[in-house]
Formats: C-alpha cells, sequence, structure tokens
C-alpha cells in the first residue's frame, strides 16, 4: 500500500461526512495565488461531491463559504477579525460547522482554540512549517511538515496539497477534464509559490502546462486569449505573466476578487473581468518598479549593513513582496521590509540561497509578535518598539552564516 501524508485520509474522510450530513462548511484561505488555488481546488472538489449525491441531500446542503486574510489591515493567515467576519457566517447554529483553513494555520494557535470554542470543527491543510514542531489544536492537521510525518516528500505548494486531498475525496469521481483543470491551478501554484520543481511538484507542472492554452476553465482561457501566447518566447513566460496578473489584491467584504474569478464559468463574463485584473497589474507593477527604484537610491550601490531592514508607514505592504525578492536578488543580502503602523509594524523577508528567513526569526522570536513563511520567503509582525533589537538580533543571526 502505497505511503499517504498524514492525515490526509481522515481529512477527506470529515469532509464527505459534512458533506452528507448537510454542515456547514468555511474555507479560509491565505490570500496570495496558492491560497486563492487552493479554495478554489477545495470549493469545486466539494461542489462535485455534492453533485452526486440524492437530491433530498442536496436541499440541506449549504453553499460552500470562502474568505481570506485583508493582508493590508490583518496580515497573514487566520487572525482575530477575520475570525469575528467568520463567526457572523456560521448560520446553521443547530447543526456542526467546518472551518478548513488552506495555506494558513499551522501557526494560528490562539485563533484555532478560539474557532473550536465557537463551535467549529477545524481542518488545517497547511504547507508551512510548524514553529518548533508546535502543533495548534485543530481537529486534522493535514501538513508533510509536521512532526511525525514520514511521508517522503514535503515541498508541495499548499495547492500541491489541496490537489492531492481532492484526489483523496473524489477518487474515481474526478473526471478527467476536472483533473487537467484541477492540475492546471496546481503548476500556477506550484510555479508561483517557487517550489522546488523536483519529485512530485515536476509532474504537476509538466501535465499541468500541457494543455494550458487549451485550458477549458473560463478565467485561464480568457487571459491565454486576451495575452495571446504568440506574444510569449515560452509557454512558461506565459505562465510567469499569468502568475503576475493573478497574484491580484484585490478584495470585496474578506473574498478575494480573483478566486470570484477563478470560479467563474462564463466566458464572457471571465474576460471582462480578465480585462479589470490587468489593468491592476500594471498599476500594481509601475509602483513595484518606483518603490524598488526608490529603496535603491537610498541604499547606494553597496550598503554597508549585512541585511536590508527598512520600512515605513508609506509602504504597502501588498507590495513589499515583490519589491524584497528584487533587492535580495540585486544586493544578494536577507532583505527585510515593513510596513509601519502605530504601533506594530508587519513586513516581508526574501532571503538569498543558503539562507533560511524562518530560522533567522526563530532566533529572536521572543521579539515578534509573529512570524513564518518558508526559507526563502516569510513575513513577520513586530511591535514597534523592538524594530531595532530585531535588526540588531538578524544582523547577530546572519554574521554567524556564509551565503556569498
Amino acid at each position: 500500500m502505497a505511503m499517504k501524508i498524514k492525515n490526509i485520509e481522515l481529512a477527506a474522510e470529515r469532509i464527505c461526512q459534512a458533506v452528507l450530513r448537510g454542515e456547514q462548511i468555511i474555507i479560509f484561505a491565505d490570500s496570495d495565488l496558492d491560497g486563492v488555488a487552493s479554495a478554489t481546488l477545495m470549493k469545486e472538489t466539494i461542489d462535485n461531491l455534492v453533485s452526486v449525491l440524492p437530491e433530498n441531500n442536496k436541499k440541506e446542503y449549504p453553499n460552500v463559504l470562502a474568505f481570506f486574510p485583508d493582508r493590508h489591515n490583518e496580515g497573514y493567515g487566520l487572525n482575530d477579525k477575520a475570525l469575528i467576519f467568520i463567526k457572523t457566517k456560521k448560520i446553521l447554529n443547530f447543526k456542526p460547522a467546518l472551518l478548513i483553513t488552506l495555506d494558513c494555520g499551522i501557526t494560528n494557535y490562539a485563533e484555532i482554540e478560539s474557532a473550536k470554542q465557537s463551535g467549529f470543527d477545524v481542518i488545517i491543510i497547511d504547507h508551512h512549517i510548524p514553529i518548533g514542531g508546535q502543533l495548534p489544536k485543530a481537529d486534522i492537521i493535514v501538513d508533510p511538515k509536521q512532526p511525525e510525518d514520514n511521508f517522503p516528500f514535503k515541498e508541495y505548494c499548499n495547492t500541491g496539497l489541496t490537489f492531492k486531498l481532492s484526489q483523496e475525496i473524489l477518487g474515481d469521481k474526478m473526471s478527467s477534464l476536472l483533473k487537467e483543470s484541477f492540475l492546471q491551478l496546481t503548476a500556477l501554484a506550484t510555479i508561483s509559490d517557487m517550489m522546488i520543481e523536483e519529485d512530485e511538484n515536476k509532474d504537476f507542472i509538466l501535465q499541468g502546462l500541457a494543455n494550458i492554452e487549451k485550458s477549458q476553465r473560463p478565467a485561464l482561457r480568457a487571459l491565454v486569449e486576451i495575452l495571446g501566447p504568440q506574444n510569449f518566447n515560452s509557454t512558461r513566460d506565459l505562465v510567469s505573466k499569468m502568475n503576475g496578473i493573478l497574484n491580484s489584491s484585490l478584495m470585496d467584504d474578506h473574498v478575494m476578487l480573483v478566486y470570484k474569478y477563478l470560479i467563474e464559468s462564463n466566458f464572457e463574463k471571465a474576460k471582462i473581468m480578465a480585462n479589470q485584473f490587468i489593468e491592476e497589474h500594471e498599476t500594481r507593477q509601475r509602483e513595484i518598479i518606483s518603490l524598488t527604484e526608490n529603496i535603491k537610491y537610498q541604499l547606494g550601490d553597496s550598503p554597508l549593513d549585512l541585511i536590508i531592514f527598512i520600512g515605513s508607514p508609506q509602504y504597502n505592504i501588498e507590495y513589499l513582496g515583490s519589491v524584497a525578492s528584487r533587492l535580495a536578488n540585486y544586493y544578494n543580502k536577507p532583505v527585510f521590509l515593513y510596513e509601519q503602523h502605530d504601533e506594530y509594524s508587519r513586513g516581508t523577508v526574501r532571503v538569498p540561497k543558503g539562507c533560511d528567513a524562518v530560522k533567522a526569526m526563530e532566533s529572536c522570536s521572543y521579539l515578534l509578535q509573529t512570524f513564518g513563511g518558508h526559507p526563502a520567503a516569510a513575513g513577520f509582525t513586530v511591535a514597534n518598539e523592538n524594530l531595532e533589537k530585531f535588526k540588531e538580533e538578524l544582523i547577530k543571526y546572519f554574521s554567524k552564516i556564509s551565503w556569498q
């Protein structure tokens, strides 16, 4: 019997049980492309499961609701503000409610406990590293990086994990067209989240990109038609452009508009939405280039500090990941950029190959309110009174490792 990711069968069984019982299901996913694609796969997986139920079950079944954190006001992952909002959407008080977190949750200890106290069963589907091996008290956790998970490959993006869970849920009910569509989103998310292109990730990308220019998903087909494959040197170049457009920050009432776009079934509506996202992407790129050049002007060609550590109340957290990536590549230094608020700052981290952003912040975690992510890309929230000490501790950490 083939080895499986720890708890993936339990998660599939619990989701099927929720559907059969007519429980309310709320999806809460991160607001980047990996989180949004994960939410899309989960929503459509459940919809496909519902479609084969007897009519009497369907009448009892509520629509799946999907929500996302407002990164500008709330930061990454499940948070108090988002949880209060989610609680207002819990309408079936006489039945259990199932909360599924996607691409977040593994470090949301207090929030998961609060959700449990509010009557939710909680399933965490996450691919981030549990800080210090500590796990939240969710009912089920699917994360190949959690302790005692012996599954050999651990470097999936969250959409990759969700795809594997979808296969577990649907089994032979997953049609070839649905599988192809899911693999296309999995390929896009794997590339967007910069996961290593080895093992199953390599298969996801090869299969997902094989027919993406003729995608049956209206959202992807609309983008391909507008952008024109003939305008790109390769499918990967086309996909890079698509990913940039799909990493939109537009949202309405805790719902990412790109999520609504990805699940849109009408091609003409999808084309209208695609043009809006392309326009927003072009504006965002101009802002990112401008901010990058401004910071480079401040730093000069050879900044003396071992790391780049800069913030401002004028910075927009939605742009800082892209700016930090450009600066890390340009200077070959760890980059910590943050948007400063009255009492705290929220930031993003990008580091050169050979560095680990999570371990760096774990070395001085006592200074931070929250932190987490991947070795190459992560985020943090810190009280402003700890900013300078945080910088000092980071310099100490990076002075002890070699990457250049």
